[in-house]
């Protein structure tokens, strides 16, 4: 948020910020942003305030049970505050699950992290994983976009 110079409150759009509660470092904020704020364009929506919260297992399962109600650990959490097509959320990603989920999957560190980080995203776009032919959307919108950074 930007306050102008006669004092009123204005949302800054696009803006994309990261915050860790874990000891993680992320060095590739500036071009995630640029990718995310890609997605939005191609989406057709409006990005007006997102929040990256990067955090181990534990601090997810914690938000997960008291705002989910599951008990399950989970990669990725998206808290959506969105007006309309104007999006603006939270999106917390556990770096224990991406690790774990790398390994599982053969894939690299940053490929699943990325993947991760488009999934949240996707659901602030208004897509819905629940279903098998939406799961089948979310992973072709998925390797798209990732297609576009990789």
């Amino acid at each position: 948020r930007v306050f102008s110079k006669n004092g009123k409150l204005m949302i800054q759009k696009n803006q994309i910020e990261f915050h860790f509660e874990t000891e993680f470092k992320f060095g590739r904020q500036k071009q995630t942003s640029k990718w995310i704020s890609e997605i939005a364009k191609k989406e057709r929506v409006s990005l007006v305030n997102l929040n990256y919260i990067f955090c181990d297992d534990d601090y997810l399962h914690a938000l997960n049970l008291k705002f989910l109600k599951h008990n399950t650990n989970t990669d990725v959490i998206t808290f959506d505050y969105s007006l309309q097509k104007e999006l603006s959320g939270d999106i917390y990603v556990s770096i224990d699950r991406v690790k774990e989920n790398a390994q599982k999957f053969g894939e690299k560190f940053n490929t699943e992290l990325s993947r991760v980080m488009v999934h949240g995203f996707l659901h602030l776009c208004g897509y819905a994983d629940k279903k098998t032919e939406d799961k089948k959307l979310m992973q072709n919108k998925e390797n798209y976009y990732l297609s576009l950074l990789l």
